[in-house]
């Protein structure tokens, strides 16, 4: 099972910690994602859940991770919320590159230039919120380390891992360690010592506990697990077959009918956890409620759903957009 602890040491610095091993290998096996792009992926979606912890109040609050580099792997994005759910998905999930000279996955390499984006989003009613720096490593862990120290002005270490054996996950796991403002320079100093003592996150999860590394990360200092049951994680999707039959309203009614005369129905796999649905003819959208643009056939609205694109505004193709009161 994975699970997450959180921790504080000394007078100000905050632990979370996370095994995500179990949740890391479904996400593997979900996409069938290569090693390189699966290392990718596992440390972006444990890096979202420990951000939920650091950035996050409301437990209906939800995290999105994304880098949008120019790497081969074409960007990797992870959903995550305070309820311990995660979900994401990588653009080209069966990139294995070469190792690095280290003999260590090049993350880095997959990813390549580009952009981090964190967006909040606060339920029920409030808008998102977006921040971004420019993605210097690729590795993921230090450039959420960049993130918080550029965007939120926190001083953080961030360290995150993934080791695969035969191509399938046996360890994963991340720890953000930050300086609050009661911490001093004494401490700043152990915690230093310590992380670099620690060596490589999965090795030292190979040999101890989570609680244990944690210990170990705040050797010299008092540490108060906050914690009193460690909390589960899962890597768990919104998915549904009504989402699914909903999607399929994007296609134009000739392309709809078209995938029922050529193939009797349509498979609908959801990008976020590779699940597949099969949707049969009766269960095919309406095109009655539609609006769609007279031009480029692209939908502006369905009747019973949440507007699509505002009247007045521009569609793709052009044309002003021109919806019935």
């Amino acid at each position: 099972m994975s699970y997450m602890l959180r921790g504080l040491a000394g007078q100000g610095i905050r632990i979370v910690a996370a095994d995500t091993t179990s949740l890391v290998e479904e996400a593997r096996r979900r996409h069938e994602a290569a090693p390189t792009a699966a290392a990718a992926l596992g440390r972006t979606l444990t890096g979202a859940l420990l951000l939920t912890h650091v950035l996050l109040k409301d437990p209906r609050d939800r995290i999105t991770v994304r880098f949008r580099g120019d790497g081969p792997l074409g960007g990797v994005i992870a959903d995550a919320g305070l309820d311990g759910s995660v979900r994401g998905y990588v653009s080209n999930s069966g990139l294995d590159l070469p190792l690095r000279d280290d003999g260590k996955l090049d993350v880095g390499g997959a990813v390549g230039q580009g952009e981090l984006e964190v967006i909040r989003s606060h339920a029920p009613l409030g808008d998102p919120y977006s921040s971004s720096v420019d993605i210097v490593t690729g590795e993921i862990a230090e450039d959420l380390a960049i993130f918080l120290a550029m965007s939120e002005q926190i001083r953080s270490a961030v360290m995150l891992g993934v080791y695969l054996e035969n191509a399938q996950v046996v360890r994963a796991g991340g720890v953000i360690i930050q300086a609050l403002p009661d911490a001093d320079d004494e401490e700043l100093a152990l915690i230093e010592r310590n992380v670099f003592g620690l060596g490589q996150l999965t090795e030292a999860l190979g040999r101890d506990s989570l609680l244990e590394v944690m210990q170990r990360l705040s050797e010299g200092m008092e540490l108060q697990v906050l914690t009193k049951e460690a909390l589960p994680l899962q890597f768990s999707c919104r998915c549904s077959d009504r989402k699914a039959i909903d999607s399929l309203a994007f296609f134009s009614p000739e392309e709809r009918q078209e995938m029922i005369d050529e193939d009797g129905g349509a498979e609908v796999v959801c990008h976020w956890c590779g699940e597949k649905r099969w949707i049969e003819p009766a269960d095919f959208p309406e095109s009655s409620g539609e609006i769609r643009c007279p031009d480029c056939g692209t939908l502006w609205h369905r009747q019973g759903q949440a507007l699509m694109i505002r009247d007045g505004a521009q569609c793709a193709c052009g044309r002003k957009v021109t919806l019935p009161a």
